[in-house]
């Protein structure tokens, strides 16, 4: 074998185990770290500001550092096939289908319903618009648009299987988030203070404006424990919105945009084939998790869905670090400015239109937390 078809091979099944080995062995530090910092540093000069960091901090950080390190090494690409984003992240949002119940969020927050609608449509409806004027490919403002609108990298992954969107593209997408989402965990508890925002409301427009979950539940816990609830209350209400908005985006690309004068209808098996199918166990686990609690009562449930969310913890961890090690500074130059602009107004435009709506509907807003 040439020294060149040895450059072009392809990495064995080694690489890929020794790269789920790398993230396992980086998402267990983050774990320790999130578990232990805050009480070792108690009554210390830094013990405030350490109970104040989440894992999705620790776990990017890592993540960003473990790819430095192993692209200095040049083992970074060979690694790659073991950086398994998307299953851990599908992972961890089927698990967190299981802390939602329907009935609760329906009866105690509807006025999070309302905003996760309206917020949707007016965020995403601007970013798809603003990405046309700007001549940005139709897949990529998909991503964008479900990202910034929804709830970040996981509806970039549904929308990139409802479009067929490239790898690169999806890649690309996540990177945004990751960069917007993650100063947002700091920026806005701090502009809740700068505002004056009550606490409901504060809950509100964190849940409704960072992009994953994992960054609303760090920015609503450094406000306080209501601000906490409301804002997962929120951004888990956009999350159940996924699924309709995937439906939506796979129509539109089956029937318009990729459907040529001579081709042919496009069946309902395509339809169904280009579903992702996780959104499906995510509602599952709502379904069957409330059924439980409203068979066994929340005491005797609470110990079992207490085991699900550590779960879905670790598997939001493995893919936080997961992504720091995906992380790609060339796509983002290789794209230019326009996509960096979209994302960026599509964000503004999502803070103000989402301050708004929870101060509309959220102000003296009792009994949701």
């Amino acid at each position: 074998m040439s020294t060149a078809e040895k450059t072009d091979a392809r990495p064995g099944v080694g690489w890929a185990i020794g790269g789920v080995a790398v993230v396992l062995l980086l998402g267990g530090i983050v774990r320790y770290l999130e578990q232990n910092v805050p009480d070792l540093t108690e009554g210390t000069a830094f013990g405030e500001v350490a109970g104040a960091v989440e894992y999705p901090v620790y776990a990017i950080v890592f993540g960003l550092l473990g790819n430095v390190v192993l692209t200095q090494l040049g083992v970074r690409e060979r690694l790659s096939g073991g950086f398994r984003t998307e299953f851990f992240i599908k992972t961890g949002l089927v698990l967190l289908g299981a802390s939602i119940n329907v009935a609760v969020i329906v009866s105690a927050a509807g006025p999070a319903i309302v905003q996760a609608v309206v917020l949707i449509t007016v965020v995403f409806g601007f970013t798809w618009w603003l990405g046309g004027r700007l001549g940005l490919d139709d897949k990529l403002r998909a991503l964008l648009a479900s990202a910034v609108s929804i709830c970040g990298v996981s509806a970039a992954i549904a929308a990139a299987g409802a479009v067929q969107a490239k790898k690169e593209q999806l890649a690309y997408t996540a990177s945004m988030v990751i960069i917007f989402a993650l100063p947002s965990i700091f920026l806005l508890p701090a502009a809740v203070g700068w505002l004056g925002l009550e606490t409901p409301v504060a809950g509100a427009w964190i849940g409704g404006n960072i992009d994953t979950t994992a960054a609303v539940s760090a920015a609503g816990a450094i406000v306080g424990e209501e601000a906490l609830q409301i804002a997962t209350i929120v951004k888990t209400t956009q999350n159940a919105l996924l699924g309709v908005v995937a439906v939506a985006l796979t129509a539109y690309f089956a029937f318009t945009v990729e459907r040529t004068a001579d081709s042919a209808r496009p069946k309902a098996r395509e339809l169904w084939e280009r579903f992702p199918k996780f959104v499906l166990g995510f509602l599952a686990a709502s379904i069957i998790a409330t059924l439980y609690i409203g068979a066994v009562g929340s005491d005797v449930a609470k110990p079992y869905i207490s085991t699900v969310n550590d779960l879905r913890t670790i598997f939001l961890i493995l893919a936080f670090v997961s992504i720091g090690l995906e992380f790609r500074v060339a796509p983002l130059k290789d794209a230019g400015w326009r996509p960096v602009g979209v994302f960026a107004s599509a964000t503004v435009v999502n803070l103000l239109v989402g301050l708004g709506l929870a101060v509309v509907l959220f102000s003296g807003f009792s009994g949701g937390a």
